[in-house]
């Protein structure tokens, strides 16, 4: 029969395949004391290793992410060593194996625990010097939570997305902005929503991706119309229209037409410009609000819109 042998303080350790119920491991012991004056961090963190992977394998989460930041832990150390310090190395492993506690600790519902490993991974990542799996592994713990904790996620994507920008990854983050936006269209956290979407398109903006730039000014603007802000999205149209590639663009005469229709209280044309081709090569869950629209009496948005202006001066001709 096959076996896994797991060496623990000298003692060999053999699991049948079949047998996993008999693994107790004894993890070995780093702290110091009056007999123990120093900690062989380089042992004690192959045996972490290895009774991670072995109580991983028999399906014992609880133990088997304590053995992993365990190991983590042990790699920190081992990285901070003088002679490591000297030939520079990082703490690579000790994030890899902070992101499987992290998995771990999904696999167990311990939330807050997935948010702080996802966390540490992603410093000990970026101590590394590689901005994108330090972000990945932010995307990481962001996505287990958005049904448990969406206000932890959208914080964990949007740290996400800082480290990428920051970097001058701007082509990399759309999957992350996105990611935001469903989650606070999903809150129906609009106005939120649609501040993301405007930021996604000053990122595509850096990278020259300016077709999803002028995609995101286009959801934006449908974002504030779904939550009946008429006068907000007229303003992001306005704003939106000061930059040449939107003006030109054919999102720009799609967002204009949308606008007019709802200027001049036409129900049927808002729903035949919400199923135009433009909105249709939108996100999912832009084309999902737009299908929608309009969401309420269009007379009473034009007048809620009058009412928060300023009033008109029939006699100002400026």
């Amino acid at each position: 029969m096959d076996a896994l042998v797991l060496k623990i303080s000298s003692l060999p350790i053999v699991l049948p395949f079949q047998s996993c119920n008999i693994l107790e491991v004894k993890l070995p012991k780093t702290k110091l004391t009056l007999t123990r004056w120093s900690a062989d961090w380089r042992n004690a963190t192959q045996y972490y290793e290895q009774a991670a992977n072995a109580y991983r394998f028999c399906k014992k989460y609880e133990k088997a992410k304590v053995a992993f930041e365990k190991a983590s832990k042990g790699q920190e150390m081992l990285a901070s060593y003088p002679l490591m310090l000297k030939l520079k190395v990082k703490p690579w492993d000790a994030a890899k194996h902070m992101e499987s506690a992290a998995a771990l600790a999904v696999e167990l519902s311990i939330w807050n625990e997935v948010a702080d490993f996802y966390r540490r991974a992603s410093e000990l990542y970026n101590e590394c010097g590689r901005s994108q799996p330090a972000s990945d592994a932010l995307a990481k713990g962001a996505r287990a939570l958005e049904d448990a904790q969406p206000d932890v996620a959208v914080a964990m994507y949007t740290d996400a997305c800082s480290l990428l920008e920051e970097d001058g990854k701007e082509n990399m983050v759309s999957d992350l902005y996105r990611a935001i936006t469903s989650v606070y269209i999903k809150l129906e956290k609009y106005t939120d929503a649609a501040t993301f979407l405007l930021r996604w398109a000053v990122a595509s903006n850096k990278c020259n991706a300016l077709h999803s730039q002028c995609k995101a000014y286009l959801s934006a603007i449908i974002v504030y119309l779904y939550a009946h802000d008429f006068k907000q999205a007229e303003k992001c149209y306005n704003d939106c229209c000061q930059i040449d590639t939107f003006l030109s663009s054919d999102q720009s005469h799609c967002a204009s037409k949308l606008l007019s229709a709802y200027r001049d209280a036409d129900v049927e044309e808002v729903k035949r410009v919400a199923k135009s081709g433009t909105i249709s090569n939108l996100d999912h869950m832009i084309i999902r609000l737009a299908r929608k629209l309009p969401t309420g009496e269009l007379i009473a948005m034009e007048v809620n819109s009058l009412e928060h202006g300023e009033a008109l001066d029939e006699d100002d001709l400026t």
